[in-house]
């Protein structure tokens, strides 16, 4: 497989998730805008591509998109909300109601 970092990730709105395409495959985080913030409620990587960083490359991509667009982060997926709490600098981006669920109130 090619660098993670050197995929490409789309922001897909119109299925509402950030992509990575490998080859015939596709990694996916999904989202939904909502008034309140931005929701992730899952993120898929084919078994194939699993550990090689194709999962945290798309919670960055997202991540970052909130950050752009002061949209607060509701990490519904593990694999969102994990990163997060391994991550201090995107902390600040959690929706209040989902701080103490990740243990950081």
């Amino acid at each position: 497989m090619a660098d993670p970092d050197n995929l490409p990730v789309i922001n897909n709105t119109d299925d509402g998730r950030f992509e990575i395409r490998i080859g015939d495959d596709v990694a996916y985080a999904e989202y939904r805008l909502l008034k309140t913030g931005i929701l992730f409620p899952h993120t898929e990587v084919p078994p194939a591509f699993e550990g090689q960083g194709v999962g945290s490359k798309l919670v960055r991509a997202g991540l970052d998109y909130a950050r752009e667009h002061g949209q607060a982060v509701m990490p519904v997926c593990p694999f969102f909300a994990s990163y997060i709490k391994r991550h201090a600098e995107y902390q600040d981006l959690l929706h209040p109601d989902y701080r103490k669920s990740l243990g950081l109130d």
